[in-house]
C-alpha cells in the first residue's frame, strides 16, 4: 500500500467510524462499534496501523500522523456517544414516584478546628495581636534549648518528640531536627529579629507522641501568643485570657490553676466549664467538670537571655491552646478523634 493509498483508507475509516458510532442506540451497540474500528485484532484502524512499518522513513511520519489523527477523532466521538448513552440509560431507570426528594450533594465545609482558629484569629487582632508562623521541622535547640528545658527533661526522650534523621542532624550548635512539639519556636524566632513591643498569635500544627484517644492526638493545630513589652504583668494576662473566654465562649465558667512550664514562671492553666456535661462530669471532660483549654505565664528571663531581650527592661507573657480541645467544649464533642475521621455525616453537621 502506498502513502496516498493508506492516507484515503485512513480519511475513510474515519468517516466510515464516525457514522457508526453515531447510529450506535446502546452501550452495548457502541462496544460492537469501538470493537469494529479499534479492536486489537481485527479493528479497522488497527490495520491501517500495521501497514505503517512497509513503508520508507519520508513516508511514514505523514502516514502516521494522518492515521493517529483518525484514531483521536475516533477514541473523542466513543467517549462522548458512551456518556450520552450513559446519560439516557439513567433517566429511563429514574423511579416512577416523581414525588421522591431529590438527593442532596455535600458540598462542603469549614471544618469546626479551623472555625475555631479562625475566630480566635480574629478576637486576638481585635486586642492588637499579629499572626506569626513558622516551620514545621525545628531544630533542638529552637523547641527545647532556647525555651529553659534542662537537657534531661521527659519531653525531649524519644517517647514524647519525634525526631527527624539521625542523632546530630540538626545544624551546628542547635542539637537534632525533630517535628516541633509546639509553636513556641515561632515565638523565639519572632523576639531574636524583631524587638518589643510584640504581640503576636502563632497558630500552627505540632507532633508529639500522644495516644488517640477522645482527648488527645498525635497530630493536632496550637495557637499560641506572646506579649513582650515594658510594664506588663499577669494582671494583663489573666485579664487578655479572660477577655477571650468571654469573647468565645459567652457564659462558660473559668479559672486558673498553678502550673510548672519551663518558659514561664509563674505559670497557670486555664480551664474552661465542660460544654458536653455542663460540670456534671463525662468522659471528655475525665469527669472533672472542667476542661483545660490553654497553659499561660510570665516569659522566663533565661528566655529572654536566649534571644536576647534585656530582661530587666522589659516583661512579657505567653500562652498556647488547643483549637481541637476547644472545638469538643464549644460543640459539646464528645472524643476528639470524630474530628479527624472525615465523616461526612459528622462534619454536616457544621455546615
Amino acid at each position: 500500500m502506498t502513502v496516498d493509498e493508506l492516507l484515503a483508507a485512513a480519511a475513510a475509516v474515519e468517516s466510515e467510524g464516525l457514522a457508526l458510532i453515531a447510529r450506535a442506540g446502546s452501550r452495548a451497540e457502541l462496544d460492537s462499534a469501538r470493537t469494529t474500528i479499534l479492536g486489537r485484532k481485527s479493528g479497522r484502524l488497527t490495520a491501517l496501523l500495521a501497514q505503517l512499518p512497509a513503508l520508507d522513513a519520508e513516508a511514514r511520519r505523514p502516514a502516521g500522523a494522518a492515521v493517529n489523527r483518525a484514531k483521536q477523532a475516533l477514541e473523542t466521538a466513543l467517549a462522548a456517544r458512551d456518556a450520552e448513552l450513559a446519560s439516557s440509560e439513567r433517566e429511563r431507570n429514574v423511579p416512577a414516584d416523581l414525588t421522591l426528594p431529590a438527593r442532596q450533594r455535600w458540598a462542603g465545609a469549614v471544618h469546626p478546628v479551623t472555625a475555631v482558629i479562625e475566630e480566635i484569629g480574629e478576637i486576638f487582632r481585635e486586642l492588637g495581636f499579629t499572626i506569626a508562623l513558622g516551620p514545621e521541622a525545628e531544630s533542638e535547640w529552637y523547641n527545647f534549648g532556647a525555651l529553659n528545658f534542662p537537657p534531661d527533661h521527659p519531653a525531649m526522650d524519644l517517647h514524647d518528640t519525634l525526631y527527624l534523621g539521625q542523632p546530630g542532624s540538626g545544624p551546628d550548635g542547635e542539637g537534632d531536627m525533630l517535628l516541633r512539639t509546639h509553636t513556641l519556636p515561632v515565638q523565639i524566632r519572632v523576639m531574636q529579629h524583631y524587638p518589643p513591643p510584640i504581640r503576636i498569635l502563632a497558630p500552627g500544627n505540632v507532633y508529639r507522641h500522644d495516644p488517640f484517644d477522645p482527648s488527645h492526638a498525635p497530630m493536632f493545630a496550637q495557637i499560641e501568643g506572646l506579649a513582650v513589652d515594658e510594664d506588663v504583668t499577669f494582671v494583663d494576662l489573666k485579664a487578655t485570657l479572660n477577655r477571650f473566654a468571654e469573647r468565645f465562649f459567652g457564659a462558660a465558667r473559668t479559672r486558673f490553676r498553678p502550673s510548672y512550664f519551663p518558659f514561664t514562671e509563674p505559670s497557670a492553666e486555664m480551664d474552661v466549664s465542660c460544654g458536653v456535661c455542663a460540670g456534671s462530669g463525662c468522659p471528655t471532660c475525665k469527669q472533672s467538670g472542667w476542661v483545660e483549654i490553654l497553659g499561660s505565664g510570665m516569659v522566663h528571663p533565661k528566655v529572654f537571655e536566649a534571644v536576647g531581650v534585656d530582661a530587666e527592661r522589659y516583661t512579657g507573657w505567653a500562652f498556647g491552646m488547643g483549637p481541637a480541645r476547644i472545638a469538643l467544649a464549644r460543640h459539646g464533642i464528645p472524643d476528639i478523634r470524630l474530628l479527624y475521621e472525615s465523616d461526612m455525616r459528622f462534619l454536616a453537621q457544621f455546615a
